[in-house]
């Protein structure tokens, strides 16, 4: 296992380095600076309009609560997800929130409708009759009981999920835990920007979420974090945490530390393994999710209603449940690029800048940020695909291993050593050890060349 993570890393190595090359000369000729642009506000609920109502249909939507969450994620929604959101016809859900722009990242280290009907309620189980999903039972708020049917019905009951066991093989990793805090009246160093500091041992996030709110997410390695109500963890956030944070922040974070509002959550990742069934589909955090360090659940949940929504307008009748189901195949292979980029990216992102006492995680960590430092395309590449608006797997690919190689190259010069070499060789298979594993639970057929998938062309059952 390792050897082929070794050649696989050297080939990729080699493409990272035309790569690298190829910027650097096209840097010397033309520099240029561009950013992106993010909208910061609560997304949860924009998604229950869809564009089966354009179509006529009818659509029940069950949610367990219609009041506005008081979750620590899901506020912040990247480029390509605003986009998605407007390819809906849902632009307007950023209206009157106190939605906040953010227009890039700052990144710190060592201190540098008609149809629509809404409901709340508890969905208890499926109904499930000769393997084929007729619908739903469920608890309405006033406590009773209720079945619901329909030809289609879209489970999509977040990272929790109670239902999704038949339709998927859920395969859950707890790499860490998120913290999170809210800073009130302070500025952020960089207005209108996400704030990464690469903080030992994990990083901590920074967004603003209001005109007057910046919302601070520590990441805590493992699946056990210091106790909140003993004092464990203000101590933990006072000794470890506030040190490495900037200045600016310093007040404003003691103070929220203080205030006692502090929130935990398990950071999980999941990659999307279904069952195809007739009458069922899965969506959202219940069926796939990544490290939430890069903060884009919403954008591929945004881009998979998409590619379901264009799915889903070419027909007419929803009734056969199997032949319906054979077509809607081709959703787990049309959604794959874009998915699988997103996945790849938070969970290798995650492990770089993650520390370690290995000498060549921490070169590999180090280059990383330098290369981001050098501007032009090494951050305007790596930004493009963070946001969402170059979901493309090879471009990913590339962009890590010419960290790589230029992690590689800062060892080397100006005189290299065996030490130095080793290091580099280890550089190499560590990177090749984060992307690959990552990249193959992802399926490199549907995420690299999904046009040789014979689902990639399935047409609409015939009425």
């Amino acid at each position: 296992m390792a050897y082929e993570y070794i050649v696989e890393g050297v080939i990729a190595s080699i493409l990272g380095f035309v790569l690298l090359y190829n910027s650097l000369v096209r840097g010397l000729i033309n520099k240029k600076k561009a950013s992106s642009s993010s909208m910061v506000f609560p997304v949860e609920n924009c998604v229950k309009k869809t564009g089966n109502v354009e179509d006529g249909r009818r659509v029940h939507v069950i949610g367990r609560d219609l009041n506005e969450p008081g979750r620590i994620v899901g506020e912040l929604l990247q480029p390509g997800g605003y986009l998605k959101l407007i390819e809906l016809g849902l632009e307007d859900c950023v209206d009157e929130i106190d939605a906040q722009r953010v227009f890039g990242y700052a990144l710190y280290k060592d201190g540098k409708n008609t149809s629509v009907s809404l409901e709340q309620g508890t969905v208890t189980s499926l109904l499930e009759e000769n393997g084929t999903i007729k619908g739903v039972q469920y608890k309405t708020k006033g406590g009773q009981e209720l079945i619901a049917y329909a030809p289609l019905t879209i489970v999509c009951d977040g990272c929790f999920s109670n239902l999704r066991c038949s339709l998927c093989d859920p395969k859950v990793d707890v790499p860490s835990c998120f913290v999170g805090l809210v800073l009130e009246n302070c500025e952020l160093p960089h207005a209108n920007h996400g704030h990464v500091i690469l903080a030992d041992p994990s990083p901590i996030l920074f967004y603003p979420i209001s005109s007057t709110e910046i919302r601070c997410l520590v990441d805590v390695s493992g699946q056990k974090v210091p106790s909140v109500s003993n004092g464990e963890m203000a101590h933990y956030l006072k000794t470890v945490v506030a040190p490495q944070i900037p200045a600016e922040l310093y007040t404003a974070f003691i103070s929220a530390i203080d205030k006692g509002n502090i929130r935990t959550m398990p950071n999980r990742s999941m990659p999307a393994a279904p069952h195809p069934t007739p009458g069922a589909l899965l969506m959202g955090d219940a069926f796939n999710v990544r490290h939430p360090l890069t903060g884009r659940g919403m954008t591929v949940a945004l881009s998979d209603i998409v590619v379901l929504r264009d799915l889903l307008r070419s027909l007419h009748d929803l009734y056969d449940a199997s032949a319906f189901c054979k077509y809607l195949e081709s959703f787990y292979t049309l959604r794959k690029p874009v998915a699988s980029t997103i996945n790849t990216l938070a969970g290798a992102l995650y492990k770089v800048v993650s520390a370690s006492p290995e000498p060549a995680r921490k070169e590999m960590r180090q280059a990383c940020f330098d290369y981001l430092s050098l501007g032009g395309i090494f951050s305007n590449g790596p930004i493009s695909l963070l946001s969402g608006l170059n979901p493309h797997p090879i471009s990913l690919v590339l962009h890590f291993f010419a960290v790589a190689i230029y992690g590689v190259g800062r060892l080397l010069l100006p005189f290299p050593s065996p030490k130095r070499i080793w290091t580099g060789a280890r550089l190499i298979s560590g990177a090749s050890g984060i992307i690959f594993p990552i990249i193959k639970a992802e399926g490199v057929r549907q995420m690299f060349f999904p046009v040789t998938v014979p689902a990639y062309y399935r047409a609409p059952p015939v009425d």
